[in-house]
């Protein structure tokens, strides 16, 4: 059985991002790039059924420029065995992400694909879902348990109502969230050995997929400032503030 592995590059979630003066974006210049944590989990689900025998080989895949080797190698030091760049220079969304993955899985034919539920920079939660439509394959999102058979795969996965449990046939598309596991770091031997593995560099434009941006940004803000909070002496005060200063009751 074939896996594939869907990652991302994005600013570290340690980073705090800044607004560029003119708002027209993020400012990203000197700032920490990392992979996506929920990705993560994602190669870390994909290596532990590689692990127990129910895989055979896990093949990791990125948009974008070719900083994103690094996130990619990342992966291979965990464990993924191949990785695939999908090389571009364009700011892609969901949709393309979903249409060029598309293609590659057409080339790979992977009985399972692993994607992070969403990405923590636009946390758009949408690349997997797009892709199990484009497929025609079925889907089981916010997976916090995988359970894998010889031809089934079942899911359960964190709903409104609690939890959720969904049987697949396979080939089948999974998004990964934060309770399915904890990854793992990657030790140095690893990340030696990653520098060996075949890493494949495909031109994004060369998959005749159409990458131009459907959405254009207006302008970007950053969140308005908290006002600082008070304390109350009793109930009454309470309910006098928020009916005559507050204008909420």
């Amino acid at each position: 059985m074939k896996v594939l592995v869907a990652v991302k590059r994005v600013v570290d979630y340690n980073v705090k991002i800044r607004v560029k003066a003119d708002k027209s974006g993020v400012d990203l210049s000197n700032l920490k790039f990392s992979m996506n944590p929920f990705d993560e989990i994602a190669i870390e689900q994909a290596v532990r059924l590689k692990e127990q025998g129910l895989a055979t080989e896990v093949v990791t895949v990125s948009v974008g420029a070719d900083t994103c080797q690094e996130t990619l190698r990342t992966a291979l030091a965990m464990g993924a065995d191949r990785a695939i760049l999908l090389r571009t220079d364009e700011d892609v969304q969901p949709l393309a992400v979903a249409s060029l993955l598309r293609r590659i899985a057409e080339r790979e034919q992977p009985q399972l694909v692993f994607f992070g539920k969403q990405a923590i920079d636009d946390d758009c939660n949408q690349t997997g879902q797009m892709f199990a439509q484009l497929m025609g394959w079925p889907q089981g999102t916010f997976a916090s348990e995988v359970v894998l058979s010889a031809d089934s795969l079942h899911v359960t996965r964190e709903v409104d109502g609690g939890l959720e449990t969904v049987a697949l046939p396979l080939p089948a598309v999974v998004t990964t969230d934060l309770r399915l596991n904890e990854p793992r770091y990657a030790s140095l031997p690893n990340i030696m050995k990653a520098k060996k593995k075949p890493m494949e560099v495909i031109a994004a434009d060369s998959l005749e997929v159409t990458l131009t941006s459907r959405l254009k940004t207006l302008t970007v803000e950053e969140p308005a400032q908290r006002s600082q909070g008070i304390k109350v002496g009793s109930v009454a005060e309470l309910v006098t503030k928020l009916k005559e200063q507050e204008k909420v009751i």
